[in-house]
């Protein structure tokens, strides 16, 4: 999930009345799923909701006073206000595990947590909860994770991946990079002036352009999402030069997991669709600042 998205999220919430303190100063995070069933959904209120299964299945408070949701599996995590991270494995009542303090960003896929620190460390674990934590680099404004590849963005807006144990050695992606987004063997960055690139295979494939005026880009599967600057959203399905089909507009977010697509609009309405691109919207909540899918 490129930089740039809940900052323009939280500005178009606030012009709609909706904005809160939740979202104040929160860190970009991975809003994009994997295939799973689940759906997550921040209030504007702080209060953090899951529902599990079909897209029109009960919602479970899972936490309040939030500012970061992530799904992956069987596993929720939440941000809290205070900084601190926690995560719960199992059902929607599972019993919460606090993680780390100090930290802006939370970060989950498979059985790997990972936390970027206030400081900039980003740290990231592997096993159970209680698993130890492995720094894996300094000075970083985003953090993601997929499968065994772990990306971030340091503060010189470098792009870096590594790829298999937690202690592998990083390769330089791409420069002049403000998001960086993963998903199986393909890795997306979002350039500076809006570029949105994604290469497929191993860490040397080369980029292909894929669209101009991005403000944010996801990955799921073989699917590709971008939100425009003028709010229109765009997803593709197949190989990296499919063609683009127009799924939304006046969007402020955008989330993928296998055949699900999300939007979050401008008005804090949520929506999801299931199955091929051109399905039927759902509408899942109101009053959302952050939508994200397992």
């Amino acid at each position: 999930m490129n930089l740039k998205t809940l900052s323009v999220a939280t500005a178009v919430l606030a012009l709609a009345g909706l904005a809160g303190a939740a979202t104040a100063g929160a860190a970009p995070g991975t809003v994009s799923g994997d295939g799973g069933n689940r759906i997550g959904t921040l209030r504007v209120n702080g209060d953090a909701y899951v529902k599990e299964g079909g897209l029109s299945a009960t919602w479970v408070k899972e936490s309040d006073n939030v500012k970061q949701i992530a799904l992956s599996g069987n596993r929720i995590g939440v941000l809290t206000g205070d900084g601190v991270a926690w995560v719960k494995e199992g059902g929607l009542s599972a019993t919460w595990v606090k993680e780390a303090t100090d930290v802006k960003q939370i970060a989950l896929s498979g059985d790997r947590i990972g936390v970027l620190k206030d400081n900039g460390d980003a740290y990231v674990k592997e096993g159970g909860l209680s698993a130890t934590w492995v720094k894996e680099s300094v000075k970083v404004k985003e953090l993601e994770l997929s499968g065994n590849r772990i990306g971030v963005i340091t503060g010189d807006g470098v792009a870096w991946v590594k790829e298999g144990g937690l202690s592998a050695s990083w390769v330089r992606e791409s420069d002049n990079a403000i998001g960086i987004d993963l998903a199986g063997n393909r890795i997306g960055v979002l350039a500076g002036n809006g570029v949105a690139w994604v290469k497929e295979g191993d860490l040397s494939a080369s980029w292909v352009r894929e669209a101009d005026d991005v403000v944010q880009l996801e990955l799921s599967g073989d699917r590709i999402g971008v939100l425009k600057d003028d709010g229109k959203v765009h997803v593709k399905e197949g190989g990296l030069g499919a063609t683009w089909v127009h799924e939304y507009d006046q969007a402020v977010q955008i989330a993928l997991s296998g055949d699900r697509i999300g939007v979050l609009k401008g008005n804090g309405d949520a929506r999801v669709k299931e199955g091929g691109l051109s399905a039927t919207w759902v509408l899942e909540a109101d009053g959302v600042t952050e939508l994200a899918l397992s």
